[in-house]
């Protein structure tokens, strides 16, 4: 873990290897999904579900099509069911995701990997791809692999006040479904969490399932998406590997820019120059 509450954003050391693992950056992959959770087809899942960010992004985004940037929604934060406490976990959150302004960075030595927008504290032989919109060349998202399991790790804008996530698994729950899949929203390590199961087809044809779980985070005018996927998404406890991914998303801090943003866009992550260095 590392020094928190207030921060002076201090010049992370950052390495093309990180000391750690191999960081890949690519452009993000058109593979097709095979229909098992195997190592390459958790990947496969995982590119294919962040290819443009459209499918999973078109839900966290454009929740209401007549809100403003950075507007409010209902500032009580309840759910259209009216339960106000099921997602009040997800706000106030003790071990992370952070906000900038929560940590202190400078309290000790680990070496981070800073992506401009979000700051990553990579764990022992972790590999990372960097997901690229192929149109706008932005980077979309980060997809976190270890063995047969990834974590794909997104960040939206969010609303100044209220409670958004609720509103967006509504969304996620209308699009599951829509593809004839099942979800439901579960309490999990981090609060309201979604679970779904999607039926898909793999290259030979064969039918299969994409399993998943969305951990969401909120902070200020930031919402942080994890989807996990693989061995670990199936059942009711984390494995271990499933703790490991879920300790690297709490670890992650948000540093959120000033701009003015409709809340769902997604918030791009900059390439640090070291490993831009090592792609050339």
């Amino acid at each position: 873990m590392f020094g928190r509450r207030k921060n002076k954003d201090k010049d992370v050391d950052k390495e093309a290897e990180v000391a750690t693992g191999k960081v890949d950056a690519a452009e993000t992959p058109e593979d097709t999904a095979s229909t098992e959770d195997t190592p390459d087809s958790a990947v496969a899942e995982a590119q294919e579900d962040s290819d443009g960010q459209d499918s999973d992004a078109e839900d966290v985004a454009k929740t209401e099509d007549d809100e403003t940037a950075d507007g409010d929604t209902e500032e009580d934060g309840t759910d259209q069911d009216g339960d106000d406490g099921a997602y009040r976990i997800n706000l106030e959150r003790d071990d992370g995701p952070f906000d900038i302004d929560q940590v202190d960075l400078d309290a000790d030595d680990i070496k981070r990997i800073d992506f401009g927008s979000l700051i990553v504290t990579p764990f022992e032989d972790m590999q990372m791809q960097i997901q690229i919109d192929q149109d706008s060349g932005e980077v979309q998202s980060l997809l976190v692999v270890r063995g047969n399991n990834a974590l794909e790790v997104a960040l939206f804008a969010a609303p100044s006040t209220g409670e958004m996530i609720s509103q967006v698994h509504r969304e996620m729950i209308q699009g599951t479904e829509a593809q004839n899949g099942q979800a439901v929203v579960n309490q999990g390590p981090l609060g309201a969490e979604l679970h779904r199961v999607v039926p898909m087809t793999g290259p030979d044809g064969d039918q299969g399932f994409h399993v998943s779980r969305s951990w969401l985070a909120q902070g200020p005018r930031w919402l942080l998406r994890g989807v996990l996927m693989g061995d670990c998404a199936v059942g009711e406890e984390l494995d271990a590997t499933g703790q490991l991914l879920l300790e690297f998303f709490c670890n992650l801090v948000v540093r959120r820019d000033e701009l003015p943003r409709v809340p769902g866009d997604v918030i791009p992550l900059k390439v640090p120059d070291e490993l831009r260095a090592e792609e050339s």
